[in-house]
Parts: C-alpha cells; structure tokens; sequence
C-alpha cells in the first residue's frame, strides 16, 4: 500500500514495561467494570504512563476513538505503545502504522497477514501480552529485554 510508511527505528521499550500494560489499562476501563464484554484500546509512553484508554463494543472503534483522542490534541504519536484486547487483524496493523506508532502489542493473538504487514513495515509487533509472558512477531529490537 502506497499510503503506508516504514516505520522509523528509536523506540525501544522495556520489556518489564510492557508486561505491565495489561493491567493498567484494565484498571482504566469504567465501561468495562460496570458492564463488561467490551474492548479496550490504550496508549502508553514508552515508560509505562497511559496517555488515553478507550473503550467500545468493536475492537476497532476502540482503537479508533484512542487515535482520534491523541490526533484532536495534537499528541504525537511515533513515540508511544498501542495496546489492544482484541484479535490484531491486517487493518488494526494498517491503523497503527498509518498513525506511526512503533509498537502494537495485543493480550490476544495476531492474524498471519497482521504479522506480514508489521514485518514489511518495520512495526513491532507484540501479542500474548500477559502477565510475564509476551510473543514478539515482528521487530523485536524496540523491546529490551
């Protein structure tokens, strides 16, 4: 896709960080605590601090309004973490590269052509995001180990 850029390589992310994420976006997720089965979309500094967590019915819309709300507030993006609940499709991968993030990390698994796509546009991809344990699919020199 012409529309799409490479990733710049700077980012790098404690994986101690990371493994932390999980939790403190559930501890912002409201709609969640009061009626569950919804997603969540976070981003997070590269030290672990939550910049926005917003939550929706659709995977996508989550992670739709996490984007707008930095975009509308003229907060960069190419130095932060988005973090999602849900299945990481070819389109979450394009969102995320389209909005420069470095890093995409899900507690759920990818989609084959979601791994292809962050391979050939240098993002990191992250899954299985719980607790200790972590899969990194694609460009795992932003996250220190």
């Amino acid at each position: 896709d012409l529309s799409l850029r490479r990733i710049d390589d700077g980012l790098r992310v404690r994986a101690e960080v990371l493994q932390t994420l999980p939790q403190a976006m559930l501890d912002a997720q409201e709609l969640r605590r009061t009626v569950g089965g919804v997603h969540a979309a976070g981003i997070f500094a590269a030290d672990g601090s939550v910049v926005v967590v917003c939550e929706d019915i659709g995977r996508h819309n989550a992670v739709d309004k996490a984007i707008g709300h930095c975009l509308l507030r003229g907060i960069a993006l190419a130095d932060k973490v988005l973090l999602c609940t849900g299945r990481l499709s070819y389109e979450m991968v394009m969102k995320a590269i389209r909005a420069g993030f470095p890093v995409l990390a899900s507690i759920t698994v990818p989609t084959s052509l979601a791994v292809n796509l962050a391979v050939a546009y240098n993002l990191t991809l992250v899954c299985h995001l719980r607790g200790e344990r972590m899969t990194i699919y694609a460009h795992p020199q932003r996250v220190a180990l």
